[in-house]
């Protein structure tokens, strides 16, 4: 397969991926949340924050909230991604204009859980198509720079804006339903970019690192690293050398794991941690 032929499979899959997550989102939107006056976080909900509080289309409001979001998006990301964004974004809000879904349920539960359900898969499609229909991110990336923050504490302080400013605009009880529905949204995002395959990195140091690495190559057919270590907990100051093990499974890996290392050494010290992104190596899993 030539590398032309490559590229061209590639953006047809991002296309797709994009198409599926503007449908997606537009009928979270229309079938559940805009009806109910209900919101999500981010650029979204402040667009539905405004719809709900006056006559203007929530096509034109996703556009125009955006704006600030791409411009950031420019100073911090580049011109590829601002590109890719707008054209999602204008996807988005030409699919609420010219398609119309039907109200699904007013109950205000099944509208909450749902609604962020369809709105977060449909934002995360976006993303593994390297698009985006929420600019929010953007700019607490822009701002955790400029302030020394973490992004997700950024992310917490403008959500935190927009429910605040709904439950006084609203009513408090639209406020905490919209809370909720914010929670499904970012659940279902997660999970629809990080995958069933959601990757963790794992550190095991025992004096069994050979009959472990073995295991992990053998049994769960995965790549190891070995790292020289040395304990450092020892009063005496004579410290024991071992080689610790490194490698890289998924979630659902990790009770298997767990079940292994019981049978080699029960004392052995793990350390786990999630990986929000991995390049090279043998990450996919070989054939047994």
């Amino acid at each position: 397969m030539t590398d032309n032929t490559k590229a061209i499979i590639n953006a047809i899959k991002d296309t797709g991926y994009i198409v599926l997550g503007i449908a997606s989102a537009a009928f979270g939107l229309e079938g559940f949340l805009l009806p109910n006056r209900f919101i999500d976080g981010g650029a979204t909900g402040i667009s539905l924050l405004i719809s709900g509080i006056t006559d203007i289309p929530l096509a034109i409001l996703i556009v125009v909230v955006n704006i600030p979001f791409l411009i950031f998006g420019y100073r911090v990301v580049g011109r590829g991604f601002v590109v890719r964004a707008a054209l999602a974004i204008l996807g988005l809000a030409g699919c609420l204009a010219l398609f119309e879904f039907p109200e699904v349920t007013d109950d205000p539960l099944l509208v909450s859980v749902f609604g962020g359900f369809f709105l977060g898969a449909g934002i995360g499609l976006s993303i593994r198509g390297g698009g985006v229909l929420d600019g929010t991110e953007v700019l607490a990336i822009f701002l955790s720079k400029k302030l020394r923050v973490k992004i997700g504490d950024v992310i917490i302080l403008i959500n935190l804006l927009i429910f605040v400013a709904a439950a006084y605009l609203l009513s408090f009880e639209v406020a905490l339903y919209s809370m909720l529905t914010y929670l499904a949204a970012s659940k279902t995002l997660d999970f629809v970019v990080d995958g069933i395959e959601e990757y963790h990195g794992v550190t095991v140091i025992s004096e069994q690192s050979e009959a472990i690495r073995h295991m992990l190559i053998e049994k769960l057919g995965r790549g190891v690293t070995l790292l020289p270590a040395r304990g450092g907990y020892r009063v005496s100051g004579v410290h024991q050398s071992y080689e610790a093990v490194f490698t890289v499974i998924t979630r659902l890996e990790i009770s298997r794991l767990y079940r292994e290392l019981e049978r080699i050494d029960p004392g052995a010290f793990v350390v786990m941690h999630r990986i929000s992104d991995t390049r090279g190596g043998m990450i996919k899993k070989r054939r047994l």
